[in-house]
């Protein structure tokens, strides 16, 4: 959940964020809730400049989840709620999403909900093929 790498796993093919230089996981980072992390351009495809996001951590929960609020060039509000609960077959990941596009409303919806619908069959491949 913290793994640069992964997470850019989980957005690949369809965007891709860049990390500070030698930063491996969001734990090398100096963490201070509510306080920007990094500056991040974020690219359409992998190549295609589309927005930019300072990636601010609000409350982090480890193994448990975390909440970010990141100023973002697209959104006037984005929110990425993510929890992991424990379930009788393992574990489930709940993402809430609270986001108000600056434009194009409908399309960066349904856009959002692509991303994140391709990035949960990502998270669960890689644990099924952990778990092999």
């Amino acid at each position: 959940m913290t793994s640069l790498k992964g997470i850019s796993a989980e957005m690949w093919p369809y965007l891709r964020m860049t990390v500070p230089p030698g930063a491996e996981s969001i734990k090398d980072l100096e963490i201070t809730p509510g306080k920007m992390l990094f500056h991040s351009r974020i690219y359409l495809f992998g190549f295609l400049p589309i927005d930019h996001s300072d990636l601010t951590l609000i409350e982090i929960r480890d193994g448990e989840g975390f909440v970010e609020e990141s100023p973002m060039g697209s959104m006037k509000l984005w929110r990425h709620d993510r929890r992991v609960v424990t379930t009788a077959n393992g574990s489930r990941i709940i993402d809430y999403l609270t986001f108000e596009p600056r434009w194009v409303k409908g399309v960066t919806a349904w856009f959002i909900h692509t991303v994140f619908q391709h990035r949960h069959k990502v998270i669960r491949r890689r644990l099924n093929e952990i778990s092999a």
